[in-house]
């Protein structure tokens, strides 16, 4: 495997993971909440770094931070499986999505406003008992396993 490769694997498989998240919000009707915002950005940062490796720039450095960040990203998708099956408690943020209104005013101003995201602990989809989350930490981990497993291939390829 080469560097532009395995770039390419992990630009790929980025845009394929962001492309699935705004394919089940726009083309679905599922509003992400908070949680599932937060996971679109390490996609992001990963097609980042893939371009710059594509680009030629520090190669095992990107791939290598590359795996991290995702390592990064399945570990926040666990949270938000945790959150889900209420296994610990969930950020502020997603506190705020469940805020009921305290007077008439706050709710008429509610109804007025754009709808609060969905709280981060509703499964809104899974398929076998799997949320959108869980299906994530496995994608990322599996794509993390590849990052990190081709920066030590190419590291020890050039080194003999």
């Amino acid at each position: 495997m080469t560097t532009r490769n395995l770039a390419g694997l992990i630009v790929a498989a980025s845009v394929a993971a962001l492309a699935g998240a705004f394919y089940s919000q726009y083309v679905w009707g599922l509003e992400p909440c908070p949680l599932c915002l937060y996971q679109r950005v390490p996609y992001g940062v990963t097609i980042v770094l893939g371009i710059v490796v594509l680009a030629g720039r520090w190669p095992l450095a990107c791939l290598a931070l590359a795996g991290v960040v995702l390592i990064g990203e399945s570990g926040l998708a666990f949270f938000h499986v945790g959150v889900e099956q209420h296994w610990w408690a969930s950020l502020d943020a997603c506190a705020q999505a469940r805020a009921t209104p305290d007077t008439t005013a706050e709710f008429l101003t509610m109804l007025m406003d754009e709808p609060p995201p969905p709280p981060c602990d509703q499964v809104r989809w899974s398929l076998f008992g799997i949320s959108m989350a869980g299906y994530n930490v496995l994608y990322a981990a599996v794509l993390a396993v590849i990052s990190l497993a081709g920066v030590a291939d190419l590291t020890r390829k050039a080194r003999t």
